[in-house]
């Protein structure tokens, strides 16, 4: 043995390939713990970031759509008096008989003195004119504006309605025999209004454009025009939750929890900030089912009697949108339902059904109006006939504590 090539001292003969294979066989454990940790790490991230991608998905349908991320206790304001004047409706009866009802004082228009060598007009549509009163103070709002300018502005001057003492426009959804008439009054009477003015809509989802007919031959029914409306001096406000509107409040996004299904028939080009669950390769810009997250409802609280719900036209559901209402306000007295019910085209069974859950909810008054349907009048004339009261253009309901 030499200092400059030093004899090392080795293993027994076998030894080197035990050591190997033991070196190999730890490497092999360590490398599966390895990829054992980093499979259920990668796992994990996965489902984090799978939850954190519905969360976002989650919360931006419902930031556009009008549906309320987080919900805030909600003190719906009370009044002691409501009347509502039919503005805009389908059908005017000179000869509508008087109706006494010992929930509701009902006033059909006939003649107008002053105004008998004109009458108030119809259309397809609707337009309310809500006047309230609480502690002495009174408030009055629009509801909706029919479907042409021409009618809701001729009907409002025959009527003799002032239009410098509105406090502000109300939109329950953006269909456009609900918003068509809303530009052309605005252009006409806004000289005549409040310095501010503003205008409800229950989601960013009413301005968008909505389509009808076929899929693959579709034409378009417009869109609610902000641009002009601003230029105007009409604020729009997106009531994506619960909203006191001077005396009034609106339900907000509207829970789809009964048994009805969405009804109406308009279409909007879909996008990654629609309300729905498509997939990406869905969300391509074409025409889907509008869903209507923008509808809401108009609301009051009569003191002593209970809530009184304007659905407008209730594309959700009737009983969707009473329930919300009394859901939203905490009061379980429910003393009227208002407006267009959707039951027009609905089948013989589902409007039973309605009238099954309409009976549960007790109301003392139910006005059918614009879409609610013939067959909903006649089955409602047979099962709830105290209850019911038919509309006019240009009928006043009146409900006092």
């Amino acid at each position: 043995m030499t200092a400059s090539s030093p004899e090392r001292m080795l293993p027994p003969r076998g030894v080197h390939s035990k050591l190997a294979l033991n070196t190999q066989q730890k490497e092999l454990a360590r490398s599966d713990l390895l990829w054992a940790r980093l499979s259920e790490t990668t796992t994990l991230a996965l489902i984090l970031f799978e939850i954190a991608r519905r969360l976002r998905a989650t919360a931006r349908r419902r930031a556009m759509s009008g549906k309320p991320i987080l919900t805030t206790p909600f003190n719906p304001p009370i009044v002691d008096r409501l009347s509502i004047r039919v503005v805009v409706d389908s059908s005017y009866d000179l000869f509508a008989p008087k109706h006494e009802h010992p929930h509701v004082s009902v006033s059909h228009v006939g003649l107008i003195r002053g105004r008998q060598m004109t009458t108030l007009a119809c259309e397809w549509g609707l337009s309310l004119h809500l006047t309230s009163e609480s502690g002495g103070e009174t408030a009055q709002h629009i509801l909706d504006f029919g479907w042409t300018p021409e009618i809701i502005n001729r009907n409002f001057d025959i009527l003799g309605i002032d239009p410098g003492k509105i406090d502000s426009l109300i939109l329950s959804h953006a269909h456009r025999d609900h918003f068509g008439g809303l530009a052309g009054f605005v252009q006409e009477y806004r000289h005549q209004m409040q310095e501010e003015l503003p205008f409800y809509v229950g989601g960013e989802e009413a301005f968008r454009e909505k389509w009808l007919g076929k899929k693959e031959d579709p034409f378009s029914w417009g869109a609610v025009e902000r641009t002009f409306l601003t230029a105007l001096q009409v604020s729009p406000t997106c009531c994506s939750e619960p909203h006191d509107i001077k005396q009034a409040f609106t339900t907000g996004f509207i829970e789809r929890e009964s048994f009805e299904t969405v009804t109406g028939g308009s279409m909007i080009v879909e996008n990654e900030d629609s309300y729905s669950h498509f997939t990406d390769a869905e969300l391509s810009g074409k025409l889907v089912t509008d869903l209507h997250p923008d509808e809401h409802a108009t609301c009051y609280v009569i003191q002593g009697k209970g809530l009184v719900v304007i659905t407008s036209c209730g594309h959700v559901g009737l009983i969707n949108t009473v329930k919300a209402a009394m859901a939203v306000s905490n009061v379980s007295r429910v003393h009227a339902v208002v407006g267009g019910f959707h039951l027009g085209p609905a089948k013989a069974d589902y409007i039973e059904h309605t009238i099954d859950e309409l009976e549960v909810i007790d109301p003392d008054v139910v006005l059918p109006m614009h879409c609610s349907g013939s067959n909903f009048i006649a089955a409602m004339q047979r099962r709830l006939p105290e209850k019911l009261i038919t509309t006019n253009v240009g009928s006043l309901f009146t409900f006092a504590a």
